[in-house]
């Protein structure tokens, strides 16, 4: 029984740990270079930076108006680990931005860019969400 109860808290504390996930802040602006510099819009428009067209001509917008925040972890999971978590209308589209089996098309940077630069990208990427919460209607009840 002890057992059971010592091994309960010890994967109750792993969930705590990834809830503690952060990185060092980075910088806005070096995340833009490094935007444009893996030529990330080609597949990816956001403002402000012109959306290229590639190969496939995807036009995956980034950033705008969300009622979510998109979590720093959140962008480095996408980064870093694109097939992770693809959104429902991806998938749906599947001749264009994912492959046959399911997974996304995005190119693996892992090994193009340091971590300072991820840093720097998920930061200028983060940047470029605004919360926009939806307005409701409430009728009173009588």
């Amino acid at each position: 029984m002890l057992i059971l109860i010592c091994g309960g808290v010890l994967l109750s504390s792993c969930n705590e740990q990834a809830l503690g996930f952060a990185l060092p802040q980075g910088n806005i602006e070096e995340g833009k270079a490094t935007y444009e510099r893996l030529a990330c819009n080609e597949c990816h428009s956001i403002s402000e930076i012109e959306w290229k067209g590639g190969s496939d001509s995807l036009n995956i917008q980034l950033g705008g108006e969300v009622t979510i925040k998109k979590s720093y972890g959140d962008l480095v999971t996408s980064v870093i680990n694109p097939s992770h978590k693809i959104a429902p209308r991806y998938k749906q589209n599947n001749a264009t931005e994912t492959t046959e089996s399911g997974h996304s098309k995005m190119k693996n940077y892992n090994e193009a860019m340091t971590v300072q630069e991820l840093i720097d990208l998920v930061t200028f990427l983060q940047s470029e969400y605004n919360i926009s919460i939806p307005k409701t209607y409430y009728y009173p009840y009588y």
